[in-house]
């Protein structure tokens, strides 16, 4: 399980992205309203700039849960496929049986 660090960067990045959510929306607000004055649509623009990178929510990534592996990553489980077979190999998943020919 050397991904953990992985695991724990994605769920910070996922509390920033909740943390910034409404300051974000309504600064991205300010930004592209067209009705306001050019300096004031600026100055949202930098604010916007200056809070954290992974407060954005095109930072998130989906993560394999217990191996933090970015690729091949079931929505229902929130694991890998690897993950996937080892655990049905183990049979800790119901339902599941491990095919071999």
């Amino acid at each position: 399980m050397a991904k953990k660090s992985m695991i724990e960067r994605e769920k910070k990045r996922e509390r920033l992205v909740a943390k910034y959510a409404a300051k974000r929306a309504e600064l991205k607000e300010i930004a592209t309203d067209e009705s306001r004055p050019m300096e004031e649509r600026f100055k949202a623009r930098l604010k916007l700039a200056k809070l954290p990178r992974n407060s954005s929510a095109t930072r998130l990534h989906n993560r394999c849960q217990l191996t933090g592996r970015p690729h091949a990553y079931y929505r229902k489980l929130k694991v890998s496929r690897i993950a996937l077979r080892e655990l049905g190999s183990a049979g800790q998943i119901p339902g599941m049986v491990k095919s071999s020919w």
